[in-house]
């Protein structure tokens, strides 16, 4: 079957081989793992996370309303800031929330306690631990809007209050982990009695297979001997659906200046890739040359020095929609297909219609290796947008 490009396609078996490996640290550490939507929201996949996997975090609404829809009633809300009209649905649909700072908890506390089903409420606190290089993504930057500061804690916490939370990782290891983890009790540790549950956060890319689980097991394992009343969660976003799918295109011209080509393929990193120029960072691309002084999915470095050279340009208006360079062992042409790999966290969750360029279709290829067609758009979803 030849599928029109631009298609994203996730493979089932490359996703339960990840929710496999979740579920196993999280028996071996008793740690609870909730599924962060704001990585993927691809619901129709939500059946096979849901056999591994049905609690998750929301930081709006609609996230909170698709995993109650689709995925789990065990609903933990994180925002930087509630509403008077939101909040009342938060209580409605949430089991736990968790508030940025002592001013938010103090504004909604008491609709907590008048409502007639027992929220648990938490407290977001900034460990002042950064260990991620890259500024837009670094929660612990200073001048952070995230979380509480340790002096205005220094007496304890307001009654109420039943968990903290911190956030500070990014695609980060177990090791980064352990850093945070002795930053945020040095400052906070005194209040780890008076409390019922842990939040660690996103950013633990434990499926990344450079990533050491055995030592993350004995640091939860650790914590737990430490404070042996604290229920410990984590919530992954990457993690979950880290290398299961990919962006399948195809070059439809090939351009030159400056001594410079560019193969301009039939999707574009603006609207199908944003995180690729926001980060930025550059894809592997499956019929590319390794690529000098980068590693491979096994963390093993990979050099190439020969090859025809090529960035990849993509089909908006909008003169920054490209990145490159890679090299290839033969020329491109119109018509030569390109896959770019570990296109199925942070991608379609981020997606939109600028220069109302169509949405690639999203396929999933079974464990027995059917193709199924999850979602094609047409033009009514660009029209629609602006309804």
């Amino acid at each position: 079957m030849t599928m029109q490009t631009p298609y994203y396609i996730v493979y089932e078996d490359r996703l339960r081989a990840n929710l496999e490996k979740l579920l196993k640290v999280s028996r071996e550490a008793d740690l609870k793992i909730i599924m962060a939507f704001k990585a993927n929201a691809l619901w129709k996949t939500f059946p096979i996370i849901k056999e591994y996997f049905t609690a998750s975090t929301a930081s709006s609404l609609n996230e909170m309303r698709l995993s109650l829809e689709y995925l789990g009633n065990d609903v933990h809300a994180y925002c930087p800031v509630y509403t008077g009209s939101s909040f009342p649905d938060f209580l409605d649909g949430c089991t736990h929330i968790t508030f940025n700072s002592l001013a938010q908890f103090h504004k909604f506390y008491p609709l907590m306690q008048a409502h007639e089903r027992k929220v648990s409420a938490g407290l977001r606190v900034n460990p002042h631990c950064s260990v991620i290089d890259t500024d837009i993504y670094n929660p612990c930057k200073p001048g952070s809007r995230f979380g509480e500061n340790p002096e205005n804690l220094r007496n304890g916490l307001p009654e109420g209050i039943e968990g903290l939370h911190f956030h500070a990782l990014c695609e980060s290891s177990s090791y980064d982990l352990e850093a945070v983890l002795d930053a945020f009790i040095a400052q906070y540790g005194h209040l780890l009695p008076h409390v019922k549950w842990l939040n660690m956060g996103g950013g633990h890319l434990i499926t990344r297979k450079d990533y050491d689980t055995e030592h993350l097991v004995k640091l939860i394992n650790a914590l737990h001997e430490r404070y042996p009343h604290l229920e410990l969660i984590i919530e992954p976003g990457s993690a979950f659906t880290w290398q299961t799918g990919d962006l399948v295109t195809e070059v439809l011209d090939v351009v030159e200046d400056a001594g410079i080509r560019t193969a301009v393929i039939d999707a574009s990193f603006a609207c199908h890739m944003p995180d690729c120029l926001e980060m930025p960072y550059k894809p592997a691309i499956a019929e590319a040359m390794p690529d000098n002084g980068e590693t491979d999915e096994n963390g093993e470095s990979e050099a190439c020095h020969d090859g025809i050279s090529y960035r990849l340009g993509g089909n908006s208006c909008l003169s920054g929609d490209y990145v490159g360079d890679w090299k290839f062992s033969h020329p491109l042409k119109a018509g030569d297909r390109l896959t770019l790999l570990d296109m199925n966290h942070y991608t379609t969750v981020k997606t939109n219609m600028f220069n109302g360029i169509q949405h690639p279709s999203i396929w999933l290829k079974s464990v027995k290796g059917d193709l199924v067609l999850l979602r094609e758009y047409t033009y009514e979803d660009y029209k629609t947008r602006m309804d």
